[in-house]
């Protein structure tokens, strides 16, 4: 089936209510016993959050929203996949395909796509006009669970490739962080007679043997970063890309243990002061979590890495490629390092503030960065 369908949201209440009922309901561990995260998400901290998700949380808000921006479903590979599409009103608009990660999702991007569509309205020039297109990654969101082994990042950029055929784009760019870095780098190695270039906001490439001797002082720092997450910041993905589906009862079953899996990460990447919501409001944060536990995707999601994790195929891009690095971003990479695998390496720029989520957290920035890169291949 190659037809594309309109997809509309219409939770029934039965299941916001149940939502409800759970996390009233839910059986809370006692207190940690440190007074700082390095437990994990704190107790009254996630209480909190709960809370408010129960009490005054409004989905429909968001639903409405992305019923209005354009959502659809179409079949590739024997699977039905999720994604937002918008055209833009400018002649010449570039197409452009952007992939979010775990866990994350189509959400991440709901701050960007209006002034990537539509510069003009945003005080930006229409020449820098996108088409955009945000599909939920095979397992997340409202895209269906995959039922066989298989669905690791090279498959899943296949995909990609056919849905952007499939939308009348002979002619493209791609865009990713976390996992969608990953589908992004497959997409310029496996796509390259239609990608016109990736932009990336995780960088991968560490250092190669002939560069570990003379490290300066940046990518020792870099480095040293990388190895404290090995040490304390690992187990998620441990988890995931060894047991996803003994992992996924609790996260099925408890919206309370969903959200707790999910806001640890965000508070631990996203570039703020100690304050995750200074920078991200609760209900974003909680509309991300949604798009996690109304379809059940706490085992599907995971298995991403069960199927992918250390597994990517580091042979060089050779499409041109822009890179933007975010401070908070705990997989960093040196310009020289990421030069020996992007060898038409266009744009680099390191910014002064924000994390994991740059669409997130500085919705400005990153519109700025994905345009000022694209804006050489056009």
């Amino acid at each position: 089936m190659s037809s594309i369908a309109p997809f509309h949201l219409a939770v029934p209440d039965a299941d916001l209510a149940d939502l409800r009922h759970r996390i009233r309901a839910t059986r809370w561990p006692e207190k940690e016993t440190v007074d700082d995260w390095s437990q994990g998400m704190p107790l009254q901290a996630v209480r909190d959050l709960c809370c408010y998700w129960a009490d005054e949380y409004d989905w429909r808000t968001t639903e409405k929203r992305l019923n209005e921006i354009g959502q659809f479903r179409t079949e590739i590979d024997g699977l039905g996949i999720h994604f937002v599409h918008v055209r833009s009103p400018h002649r010449d608009a570039l197409p452009l395909i952007i992939s979010h990660g775990w866990p994350g999702s189509i959400v991440e991007f709901l701050k960007v796509i209006g002034p990537l569509t539509d510069p003009p309205a945003y005080g930006g020039r229409a020449a820098d006009a996108f088409h955009v297109v945000c599909p939920s990654l095979p397992g997340y969101g409202f895209s269906d669970k995959p039922t066989t082994t298989g669905w690791g990042i090279e498959r899943i950029a296949d995909a990609w490739g056919v849905l952007m055929a499939r939308l009348g784009y002979d002619r493209y760019g791609a865009q990713g962080g976390d996992w969608g870095s990953a589908v992004t780098n497959c997409i310029g190695q496996r796509d390259a007679e239609h990608v016109v270039g990736i932009h990336l906001n995780l960088v991968p490439p560490g250092p190669g043997a002939a560069k570990t001797a003379d490290l300066t002082g940046d990518e020792r720092a870099m480095l040293s970063t990388v190895g404290e997450h090995m040490k304390s910041g690992t187990g998620y993905s441990t988890q995931q890309s060894t047991c996803p589906q003994t992992l996924g009862y609790g996260l099925v079953d408890s919206p309370s243990a969903q959200c707790a899996w999910i806001a640890e990460k965000f508070w631990s990447w996203v570039d703020h002061g100690g304050d995750l919501f200074t920078v991200l409001t609760r209900d974003e944060l909680l509309d991300n979590v949604m798009l996690y536990w109304l379809p059940a995707t706490g085992a599907s999601s995971a298995r991403l890495y069960w199927e992918s994790f250390g597994k990517g195929n580091t042979d060089p891009v050779t499409v041109p490629v822009g890179c933007s690095q975010f401070p908070k971003e705990v997989y960093r990479s040196s310009r020289r390092w990421a030069q020996e695998r992007y060898p038409d390496l266009r744009w680099w720029n390191e910014l002064d503030t924000g994390g994991h989520f740059p669409a997130f957290e500085q919705p400005e920035t990153f519109v700025d960065e994905v345009r000022s890169f694209f804006r050489l291949l056009r």
